[in-house]
């Protein structure tokens, strides 16, 4: 028999001839668990629908029974009302497009390009979804309802004077009690549309339009941290996903999509401050920056304080504290300026608590949400982000390992920055004050998750990405959600 190998005649190195067998491809992220069957990504796609089954069937049953869960098709705040409208045809053709030309764009177009067209995507998706119910009834109604902050514009002409009495007002039985939405929130959120007002654009027009403007550009943000901790490649596989992702159908015109929106560029430029060391001055700005949403977070939505556990773990997964003074400096000027103003985050917050059991926080039972809670998150993930997030699962305990010895690279720090989103919703959850409404409520969150869906393999990303638009089509064309 002849050796199938030879030697160099230079250097009497042994080659290999072409008989010997070629080396495999090579995965591009060597580090994650590589899993060439999709049947532990189909098993957690269907654990998730007998979820999403089950809290619809008990649901259902709990709500024709007791009457206590206040939404009209559960476990979404939604009611069962099959329809089309002007955005359809155009939601459809974006979808289209996004699965063929997304993961080829993804891969090709250069970055500052790649980000303009998520924004430019997210947005066309994004309204197109919101038209589908018509321009009336999906956007300039939307932020104009009896709950919503719009209805309270007028009552904040002296804004001192209504921050000093704004606590007085959360109670039901408070005189002149503010709309549910104005009650749930710290003044942060209805100023927002109070200012828009204030420089000729008011209505609920032009509020829908600041609000999925502002709420598409999360995507961006988010692909801004995936690159700056994990490197470009994640965050070009993420791209897609994050353009025609699901919880769009609610991100759309709903306020706590522009809330989402104002978190992930905290986080954003915190992940930028902490990982640029060649420009000292414009890490120092964007720690600064960062510092300041992450305060005006926490007067946008007395829930994102949550949000906090970002900015740590960021910090721990880049191992650096240089951004912190910064950070800490940004993040007073918010809430010393309305604390000055005279608002007491605290004290309203604890109003709050009482004001929740007053309504439907008090009568819609726990021991149900605290379940049918995450079954609602399944679906602003989609098949994609439910199967993604299987394998950053697989993955946390090589990533907590990392984290103890400090040996972090761009895999860790990846799934190290998805598991804190899992966290930080969990902590939502058993805190037992979202209960029911979390496919809005739950956006800042579930935004962190959707990256998950880079880890899917190339091969049947399009198949992935075409399970996502299908599924909000589905959503938004079937139902007529809450926003």
């Amino acid at each position: 028999m002849s050796d199938p190998r030879t030697s160099d005649p230079g250097t009497g190195t042994p080659t290999t001839t072409k008989s010997t067998p070629p080396p495999p491809p090579r995965h591009p992220h060597p580090r994650f668990p590589r899993y060439p069957a999709l049947r532990p990504d189909l098993l957690a796609v269907l654990c998730a629908l007998l979820l999403f089954v089950a809290a619809a069937v008990v649901g259902t049953r709990i709500e024709d029974r007791e009457g206590t869960l206040h939404v009209g098709w559960p476990p979404l705040y939604a009611n069962w009302d099959p329809h089309g409208g002007p955005g359809t045809p155009a939601a459809l053709a974006v979808a289209v497009l996004v699965v063929g030309f997304g993961p080829y764009l993804a891969r090709r177009l250069p970055w500052r390009a790649l980000l303009v067209t998520v924004w430019l995507a997210a947005m066309a998706w994004t309204w197109s979804l919101a038209l589908a119910d018509g321009w009336r009834r999906g956007v300039a109604r939307r932020l104009a309802t009896k709950y919503e902050y719009l209805r309270s514009v007028d009552r904040f002409d002296d804004i001192g004077a209504t921050l000093r009495d704004f606590t007085r007002h959360i109670l039901i039985d408070s005189p002149d009690h503010w709309p549910p939405h104005v009650a749930g929130h710290p003044p942060g959120a209805t100023l927002t549309f109070v200012y828009l007002d204030r420089i000729g654009l008011g209505g609920g027009a032009w509020a829908a339009t600041f609000v999925l403007t502002v709420a598409t550009s999360a995507a961006v943000a988010v692909l801004v941290a995936v690159r700056a901790l994990a490197g470009e490649r994640l965050a070009r596989r993420a791209a897609p996903f994050l353009v025609l992702s699901p919880a769009a159908v609610w991100a759309g015109v709903s306020a706590d999509g522009y809330f989402a929106a104002v978190a992930a560029w905290a986080v954003a430029l915190l992940a930028l401050a902490a990982t640029r060391r060649e420009r000292p001055v414009l890490s120092l700005a964007c720690g600064f920056g960062a510092g300041l949403l992450f305060g005006l977070t926490w007067y946008l939505s007395y829930g994102l304080v949550l949000f906090a556990a970002f900015a740590g773990a960021v910090l721990l997964l880049t191992r650096t504290a240089r951004p912190l003074p910064a950070l800490l400096a940004g993040a007073l000027v918010v809430p010393l300026a309305f604390t000055f103003a005279g608002f007491a985050w605290w004290e309203a917050y604890d109003i709050l608590v009482d004001r929740y059991y007053q309504g439907a926080g008090g009568v819609r039972p726990y021991g149900y949400w605290v379940w049918a809670n995450l079954a609602c998150t399944t679906l602003l993930l989609g098949a994609a982000g439910v199967a993604g997030l299987r394998r950053v699962l697989a993955a946390a305990p090589r990533t907590l390992r990392a984290v103890r010895t400090g040996r972090l690279g761009p895999a860790e720090r990846f799934t190290g920055l998805v598991l804190t989103a899992l966290l930080v919703l969990l902590t939502a959850d058993l805190s037992g004050m979202s209960k029911a409404e979390t496919e809005r409520i739950w956006l800042p969150f579930a935004l962190w998750l959707l990256p998950a869906a880079a880890l899917l393999p190339r091969p049947g990303r399009r198949a992935w990405l075409a399970a996502q638009a299908l599924l909000a089509l589905a959503v938004n064309h079937l139902l007529l959600t809450g926003w």
